[in-house]
């Protein structure tokens, strides 16, 4: 029994991971036709060679979209591979051979764990790498986009005791207008500099112009000015730029480490970096989820075929990915917990499947 059982594993894992990859080669084949088609007056238009268009954009594009998609590419999977051994009645033959229903899942659900780890990595490591070239393309060669050059109304905290404020920041010169500076000890300001106009300089000191520094000791005050003074300030010029989706561009690792380092430093609006990071858990979790949801819906054998199980998956995944894209652009525009919009659907969904696998035929 515990042979046959480990050859019955095998034959699952090697027809489900089988048909995920099968999958994902065809339909990101028919993404990557029907891209070209779309862009093909942009390349021509941009006189791009095609050792560019691939090395530049499609090396990028492939596995951005297949990660993307992994979870639906698992969900079919699940439901062409159950289906049909249920309609070959190979599921029936298990149960009346002894192996539970439980058992039966386990081979499908060690494959999805594979899937997510795999997703998980390449959505952590491998992907973020190659965003920052896809991106670029697209916006220099698709979308004809500029970059902002200037940045307004910053405030960051440079230190514990620091925080800073610039009405205007410019990339090209690399210089600010109206700054200021506050130094406090505990929550007592004990000395604000400002100035007309800062500059950054090559060896990483910054240049202000026109400063007033006031320095308080209770009701006294001292006031110094000056035309110019240089000041080695815990910032740089990259603190000021705000990237288009540069939250995809970053591993998970530096990600967590970009989020924490903001908030320290006091900046807000940082919800994009939470939902991303968010997500790089919780969009490989699909899969687990789905296989679950795609088993026990199609583990019965039905007349007709597996169409009506394919029909009712198809649809309850779309409502499940829906779900996962909509839930979560509500923490930019509502300022909801990044985790409690992309972990609801996962908890909301992980119980339809529970429910379907407890009235599913044992």
């Amino acid at each position: 029994m515990r042979g046959m059982i480990k050859h019955i594993d095998w034959y699952i894992i090697k027809k489900f991971l089988g048909a995920y990859f099968l999958t994902m080669l065809l339909i990101i084949g028919v993404a990557i036709v029907i891209d070209i088609t779309e862009k093909m007056d942009d390349f021509y238009n941009e006189r791009l060679g095609i050792k560019t268009i691939i090395l530049d954009y499609y090396v990028h594009f492939v596995p951005y979209y297949a990660n993307l998609f992994s979870s639906v590419f698992t969900f079919i999977s699940a439901i062409f591979v159950t289906s049909k051994m249920a309609g070959n009645t190979e599921i029936i033959a298990m149960l009346a051979g002894g192996i539970n229903y439980k058992r039966i899942l386990v081979p499908y659900l060690f494959s999805a764990c594979l899937i997510f780890a795999l997703s998980f990595y390449i959505g952590s490591e491998i992907i973020p790498k190659g965003n920052a070239k896809r991106i670029a393309f697209e916006s220099q060669y698709i979308e004809h986009t500029k970059v902002e050059s200037n940045q307004h109304n910053i405030q960051i905290k440079i230190s514990p005791e620091a925080t800073i404020y610039l009405e205007r920041y410019s990339r090209k010169s690399n210089s600010g207008t109206r700054f200021s500076m506050d130094n406090f000890e505990g929550k007592h300001l004990v000395s604000r500099t400002t100035a007309q106009t800062i500059h950054y300089q090559e060896d990483g000191t910054w240049l202000l112009r026109n400063y007033q520094t006031r320095t308080f000791d209770g009701i006294r005050q001292e006031v110094s000015v000056g035309d110019t003074i240089v000041l080695p300030l815990a910032m740089e010029p990259s603190d000021f730029i705000d990237i288009e989706n540069y939250q995809e561009q970053l591993t998970t690792g530096e990600l967590k480490r970009y989020i924490d380092h903001e908030t320290q430093r006091g900046r807000g609006g940082l919800n994009a970096y939470k939902l991303e990071y968010q997500k790089r858990f919780g969009m490989p979790f699909m899969a687990i989820i789905l296989t679950l949801i795609g088993v026990t819906l199609s583990s019965k054998k039905v007349r007709g075929g597996m169409g009506i199980n394919l029909l009712i998956g198809v649809a309850l995944s779309v409502i499940y990915i829906i779900l996962m894209i909509v839930a979560p652009s509500f923490t930019i525009q509502a300022g909801i917990n990044p985790a409690f919009a992309v972990w609801v659907p996962n908890a909301i969904f992980l119980c339809i499947g529970l429910y379907l696998y407890r009235i599913a035929p044992k």
